[in-house]
């Protein structure tokens, strides 16, 4: 499965290389990520500019980028807002505002959220805020 991700930044197109560059430093994510300029996907509206792509499957690799592209958010400073859409067209958002105040447990349930999300596991897994304590 392809998965294309895009960050809406006050940064501009730097977080968009920023994250497709931690992304494929991760080792269950080398080899998988890709740069996409120019438009949306096909049968995605929205603006034109750059996203990351990711091939995933089910399981590690799908977990390894959940995991990532939540803890590449809680590195950041500022607003920044990650989108990353399924191949149904599924959108899965998540910023920098939802993740600062998480603790160890809350993140990594955030992770699983997000990677079950991707998955297509559980309707509700889309990551619209923190976890409940």
């Amino acid at each position: 499965m392809q998965v294309t991700i895009t960050v809406d930044s006050v940064n501009g197109p730097a977080g968009t290389d920023d994250l497709r560059r931690w992304l494929g430093g991760q080792p269950d994510l080398r080899g998988r990520i890709r740069r996409r300029s120019g438009g949306p996907a096909p049968g995605i509206m929205g603006a034109a500019g750059d996203a990351v792509l990711a091939v995933l499957e089910p399981g590690g690799v799908a977990a390894a980028c959940a995991g990532a592209v939540v803890a590449w958010v809680r590195t950041r400073r500022g607003t920044q807002t990650v989108t990353i859409t399924r191949p149904d067209g599924t959108r899965l958002t998540l910023s920098t505002t939802q993740v600062k105040g998480l603790d160890a447990r809350q993140t990594a349930e955030l992770a699983q959220r997000l990677a079950a999300g991707l998955e297509g596991r559980d309707a509700e897994a889309t990551p619209s805020g923190p976890p409940a304590p």
